[in-house]
């Protein structure tokens, strides 16, 4: 509640000091997330929808400044995987994921000259997830607590343990159409490159089962290795360095949808600070020699 109190006061603010130039938005769409948990674009059982609002400030007619909130659910699950090897592992989770982001938006057209332009952009996001899975009983547990892998044991201190909030680089592009010069309407694809492994809570090796049971108790042992609960699945718990997942590349997840933009108390193109001596816009008043 407070992150919304303090999104809606910054809203306000900007609405009443720039409000010529500044547009503000909502974003609706569908969310994935790429790791060891999936092994598809927008996979369809675990695609899940993406709300947000933004706030944009024209810094020239063809670049802005965006500042936005997304929330989502992402998650991720082997028994929708093609691979057989990745099904009988039968890992899965799924996280609620709150973020901040301030990026750079760049028009290739002048959208108060002509009504569609593609964009580019590219920033900084902060995020918090916090990933669970369900257990046999389909009560949800939080995986983190668990060290899963080894996290923040002694016997394993190469495998620190991660944090629930992190920087992100967005990244992306779209299309935008000018219904008028105040509303927009664009499709757009943004990435997040993140920089953990953990994002899925599945990163590396199996740790030895007994040292997981000393530290972290029975859910933890039963959490980290889930091929038993499948009807024919392996009981026994894979030795110590086995794979688990892969640390090669880091996880990753995206946005796709359409973001609606209103220009605040506009009056034909662009703003005060650079109107002047422009040729007549599109949607402004036609110019009537006298």
């Amino acid at each position: 509640m407070r992150r919304f109190c303090l999104l809606g006061g910054f809203l306000l603010l900007a609405s009443i000091l720039f409000s010529q130039k500044v547009h503000i938005g909502v974003f609706g769409g569908m969310s994935a997330y790429q790791g060891d948990l999936t092994d598809k674009i927008f996979p369809k059982k675990v695609t899940n929808g993406v709300v947000g609002l933004s706030v944009n400030y024209e810094l020239t007619e063809q670049f802005m400044i965006r500042g936005g909130f997304n929330y989502s659910i992402v998650g991720g699950a082997d028994r929708f995987s093609d691979d057989d090897s990745l099904r009988a592992r039968n890992l899965a989770f799924e996280t609620k994921l709150t973020e901040f982001s301030a990026i750079g938006e760049y028009y290739f057209f002048n959208l108060y000259d002509q009504k569609f332009s593609p964009y580019l952009f590219a920033g900084f996001a902060v995020y918090h997830f916090n990933p669970y899975a369900y257990d046999v009983n389909k009560q949800k547990v939080f995986l983190k607590p668990l060290s899963t892998e080894g996290e923040g044991l002694s016997q394993y201190p190469d495998r620190k343990p991660y944090a629930l909030t992190q920087p992100a680089i967005p990244f992306g592009g779209g299309v935008k159409y000018a219904f008028t010069d105040n509303l927009r309407l664009g499709l757009e694809l943004g990435m997040r490159k993140l920089f953990t492994d953990y994002f899925d809570d599945v990163s590396t090796t199996y740790v030895d089962p007994n040292d997981l049971l000393a530290a972290k108790g029975q859910l933890a042992v039963d959490m980290s290795y889930r091929a038993d609960e499948l009807p024919g699945g392996n009981p026994v718990y894979p030795s110590k360095g086995a794979q688990r997942g892969g640390a090669t590349h880091k996880d990753w997840y995206y946005f796709f949808g359409l973001h609606l933009t209103y220009r605040l108390g506009g009056e034909g193109g662009g703003g005060s600070f650079y109107n002047s001596g422009k040729k007549n816009k599109r949607y402004g008043c036609p110019h009537v020699p006298l």
